[in-house]
């Protein structure tokens, strides 16, 4: 067989090998996506759960407290905040910049007309002026389309819509973020309104016992039964008492105003709350769930890992600039020089253009982008490390300060009733002659003081309960979450955030 026969053999063999190559990689450039990386989140809470087990849903943790004024500024809050409708606008922007992604599987298609009007010179490269029945001056009509598609042979498209559909979840994720940020804040802006009017009823009791204290050391210091430092140190137990009156007031104000804004109105709204009273909520034990469910209700878990997915399709995008990209162009119309043959048959016009492109050298700018791609993949792996830690701390801190602030109520509760009985013993001696008024008044300073400290403290663990149930993730349902978002979090976790170069198609 001669040299050149075995040139024409290799020749189809070597098409084949070119062809099946670029068969082969007609796949979707980049690391495949399999999930965060896996963290360890140790086995169970550091306190012992002794509530019962965990509800359904904690998506509406408010309508346990048994508070219909709470329900109703939590529904609005929910409908009408200004933070939750910036949120759902962001959803807007990201739905509509996953669209734009999308779009760069379909063709670009225009379409145009128009009318040219031009004269050629006679002493130019044609001789206009020596070819028979073609005039020097000349109108062109012209109408047709012209259309461009670039085929997603790499996966460079498919990638930027997988990166553009994680960044609309994340999206979504933080709207559910801000859903339960603005739920726990409105029941803490309430707790703490009922709480400070709790607070400044007892404060007032008490100002009143110290007033009748006072009057009854004057009447004695009238009849020489008392001295005049004994007035003055009334005096002064009396004036500090009411001096923190209007701080309680300035709480109580503050609270039903920040409400208003709260619930994206004028902040004035709410101030009817002031001339309104509720009994207070009754405190327990909640449950808590297991561990790992907190990383399935954290919205600011879910969006971390939404944000490493959308990094890792950004590799995929970086990656197909290394590979040929193929485009086809097309265009058609019509063209005349007269009007009324624009439309003929014989004033068809088209063309098709496949085009490869293939960048050959660029000064290593493809591969330093990947190299940074790959760089902020690994920053959002570690981001999501960190924010799964920052929620199993946030939750047990949470679940530590409601446990402690239970415990603390029921030993303020051990202390009032204790007050009462006391109380209730001195006005029995009082009735029977056994002591005199001036010992009566100051047990009912002390029954006060055990109010006023029983209504702050049973406030405190109020807003902790708050603060328990939002680091719980709840205030949200994920399985009522916006389609775009279901299907997420069944990947199986991993180390590394990714694997290697995929080759599937």
């Amino acid at each position: 067989m001669t040299r050149s026969s075995n040139r024409r053999c290799r020749a189809p063999r070597v098409a084949a090998v070119a062809l099946g190559t670029l068969l082969l990689g007609a796949c979707a450039a980049g690391p495949d996506y399999r999930g965060p990386p896996k963290v360890d989140t140790g086995h169970g809470w550091t306190q012992p759960d002794t509530a019962a087990p965990a509800p359904a849903s904690l998506s509406s943790w408010w309508t346990m407290l048994g508070d219909p004024t709470l329900d109703r500024l939590v529904a609005t809050a929910l409908a009408d905040n200004l933070d939750l409708r910036q949120a759902q606008a962001r959803i807007a922007e990201e739905r509509a910049l996953r669209d734009r992604a999308t779009g760069g599987y379909a063709p670009t298609v225009g379409a145009g007309a128009s009318v040219t009007r031009r004269r050629q010179s006679e002493n130019g490269p044609l001789p206009i002026g020596s070819i028979p029945g073609l005039a020097r001056d000349q109108t062109i009509y012209d109408a047709g389309f012209d259309a461009a598609w670039e085929i997603d042979l790499f996966g460079a498209t498919r990638r930027a819509v997988e990166g553009a559909a994680a960044r609309l979840q994340a999206a979504q994720e933080d709207a559910a973020g801000v859903r339960v940020s603005i739920a726990a804040e409105v029941a803490r802006s309430y707790l703490s309104l009922r709480g400070a009017q709790r607070e400044l009823a007892a404060r007032q009791a008490s100002v009143q016992a110290l007033a009748q204290t006072t009057d009854l050391v004057g009447q004695r210091f009238r009849a020489g039964d008392a001295a005049q430092a004994d007035v003055d140190a009334a005096q002064a137990r009396l004036d500090a008492a009411a001096a923190g009156l209007p701080a309680i007031d300035a709480r109580l104000r503050a609270a039903a105003l920040g409400l208003g804004v709260l619930l994206g109105a004028p902040p004035e709204r709410e101030l009817a709350l002031l001339d309104t009273t509720a009994t207070p909520i009754t405190l327990v034990p909640i449950p808590v769930g297991q561990r790992a469910d907190l990383l399935r209700r954290r919205p600011d878990v879910r969006a971390a890992e939404r944000r490493l997915a959308a990094r890792s399709a950004d590799i995929g995008v970086a990656t197909a600039e290394l590979f040929p990209k193929l485009s086809i162009g097309a265009s058609g119309g019509f063209q005349a020089l007269d009007a009324s043959q624009l439309f003929e048959s014989a004033s068809q016009r088209f063309s098709i253009v496949p085009l490869i492109s293939w960048r050959v050298f660029d000064g290593g700018r493809v591969r330093a982008e990947i190299r940074a791609s790959e760089a902020r993949e690994q920053q959002a792996a570690l981001a999501y490390e960190k924010t799964v830690l920052a929620a199993l701390g946030d939750a047990e801190r949470a679940l530590s300060d409601y446990r402690l602030g239970l415990d603390a109520v029921r030993r303020q509760q051990g202390a009032l009733d204790a007050a009462r009985r006391s109380y209730a013993h001195a006005q029995a001696r009082y009735a029977a002659g056994d002591i005199a008024l001036t010992e009566l008044l100051a047990e009912e300073r002390v029954l006060r003081e055990a109010e006023d400290g029983h209504v702050r403290t049973h406030t405190a663990a109020a807003i902790d309960l708050v603060a328990l149930f939002k680091a719980l993730g709840g205030g949200w349902d994920p399985a009522a979450g916006d389609a775009d978002s279901r299907g997420q979090g069944k990947t199986k976790p991993r180390s590394p955030a990714r694997q290697e170069e995929s080759s599937d198609g």
